[in-house]
């Protein structure tokens, strides 16, 4: 699956098309594949036509997609074919939502036994304010704030020993995003459309989701950085608007109104422009990928007249559907995000809103309001799924950048240096939870320490969790690579491993 992109997209397990007439006008600069074609006794074109002969071979049992495109193989069968990624940014609490501790109850008040690293001044041990309730056959436990998350806990799986690197927002949203804490990678919606492709042509494959733009760090969490740029992530808003009417998909998309021109005068536009720029590109020595994605992006934007507007008009669905996912933007936004697996997009990731929505120091408290808007949705997209017969092949990630302390805040963060009832930042433990796509269910995987502070049992890293949604969806997080500036990048840098416990 490794592939030398240096200089152009070749996609993925193919090669580049030849876009080169085959004469060439005289004065006119030749390209290296013209000089290849006519020099030294053809060798240059009996190499071409081996590479040729390899492309057909491979093509001999395609794998077609819902459009009948032909989409890159991947390393082994997959598990899963899309997926739902739901994103509290800000900081969940683990104590007080997947991961309950007694011992916090039994020693609430008193200092930690142990000195801890926080990013801010913390004090005595805080008991959560929520209590706890086993669910289902598994006995998951899950936390009151998401009781609706605990009626389909026998679907879902919590890891509570997730860690990061940073304890500060940018870096650890762009760790759970782009495997790096610096920006200027590609985000995992980038690479699974990179190693995969998309299942329909007619949209992105690769949709970000929010109410407002930007969250703490943009667009830098969904762009396709050094990939071509038919990969980076397409953001639509998923505000609630203050008027019923409002609800009209052209009004979040408001660019693809195919009723304002002739639709056979905006293909003559695409395709004018098209030959443009294939004639520019005829005169560089070498592919330029911006052109290639400028192009593919043109060509599927024009597409998207057809279908974006139906599939984004969550109107269409039945009251009960709508009731299900409840009301609010993050309810709309899962329900836009199962539609838009439905029609074959490859992933798509739901933000709860800009900034550092789940970043509570002053007050833990106020989760619960978070919770209330997220918890019903949440749990609405794994029934959805499976009513729509998709949950099987669509892996649900539902996590967050970071955990909390199981310490009080004793100053920051606009507490004034008052004692405060909030929690500070904590990358060392803290808990997410996945379904469908291949996902053991009524699970808890990992555990952190019996105050909820550090992973110590099966702890899991972020390039794990890549590494583990990567071999679901089919891909060799090892093999998936893309050589820039000199060197092979992937997703998960130089490490991870597969968390093959959770795997059903």
């Amino acid at each position: 699956m490794a592939h030398d992109h240096g200089h152009g997209d070749h996609g993925h397990g193919g090669h580049a098309p030849d876009h080169h007439g085959c004469g060439f006008v005289a004065g006119q600069p030749r390209t290296r594949r013209e000089a290849l074609r006519t020099m030294g006794a053809g060798f240059g074109m009996m190499a071409f036509a081996q590479m040729v002969g390899a492309s057909l071979v491979e093509a001999a049992s395609p794998i077609r997609s819902a459009m009948g495109s032909i989409l890159p193989k991947p390393d082994f069968a997959p598990r899963a074919r899309n997926v739902i990624f739901l994103f509290m940014n800000g900081g969940v609490s683990q104590v007080d939502t997947f991961d309950p501790k007694p011992e916090l109850d039994r020693y609430h008040g008193t200092a930690l036994p142990e000195e801890i690293k926080t990013e801010r001044k913390t004090g005595a041990l805080m008991k959560s304010p929520f209590t706890f309730q086993r669910y289902g056959e598994s006995g998951l436990q899950v936390s009151e704030l998401f009781p609706h998350v605990g009626s389909v806990a026998d679907d879902i799986c919590v890891i509570n020993s997730m860690y990061t690197d940073i304890p500060n927002h940018e870096p650890s949203l762009l760790m759970m995003n782009t495997g790096h804490i610096q920006p200027g990678r590609p985000a995992l919606g980038s690479w699974l459309t990179y190693g995969l492709g998309t299942e329909n042509e007619n949209l992105p494959g690769f949709v970000v989701l929010c109410p407002d733009q930007p969250t703490v760090v943009g667009p830098p969490l969904w762009s396709n950085a050094f990939l071509p740029a038919i990969h980076q992530g397409t953001y639509i808003s998923d505000k609630i608007p203050r008027l019923e009417d409002d609800f009209d998909p052209y009004a979040l998309i408001p660019n693809i109104h195919a009723e304002r021109n002739d639709p056979e005068h905006q293909r003559r536009e695409v395709e004018l422009v098209e030959r443009l720029n294939r004639l520019h590109q005829e005169r560089l020595e070498a592919q330029d990928a911006e052109i290639e994605g400028a192009i593919s992006a043109m060509e599927t934007a024009y597409r998207m007249q057809t279908e974006a507007p139906e599939v984004f008009d969550i109107r269409r669905e039945t009251k009960a559907t709508q009731e299900l996912y409840g009301p609010g933007s993050t309810a709309r936004g899962a329900l836009m995000a199962v539609r838009l697996i439905e029609q074959g997009v490859r992933m798509v990731q739901v933000y709860y809103a800009k900034g550092d929505p789940w970043d509570h120091h002053a007050d833990i408290m106020e989760h619960r309001v978070n919770a209330r808007h997220s918890d019903q949705a949440f749990a609405a997209v794994v029934k959805d799924l499976k009513s729509r017969g998709l949950f099987d092949d669509t892996l649900v990630v539902c996590g967050t950048e970071f955990g909390r302390t199981p310490v009080l805040e004793t100053g920051g963060g606009g507490a004034g240096g008052r004692v405060t009832n909030g929690r500070d930042h904590n990358p060392f433990g803290f808990s997410i939870w996945l379904a469908g796509g291949g996902i053991r269910g009524g699970m808890t995987y990992g555990r952190t320490d019996a105050f909820g502070f550090k992973a110590v049992e099966n702890p899991v890293h972020i390039h794990d969790l890549h590494a583990t949604i990567l071999y679901l969806m089919g891909i060799d997080h090892e093999k998936l690579t893309y050589n820039y500036s000199g060197r092979d990048f992937r997703l998960t840098d130089v490490a991870g491993n597969v968390i093959h416990d959770i795997i059903a």
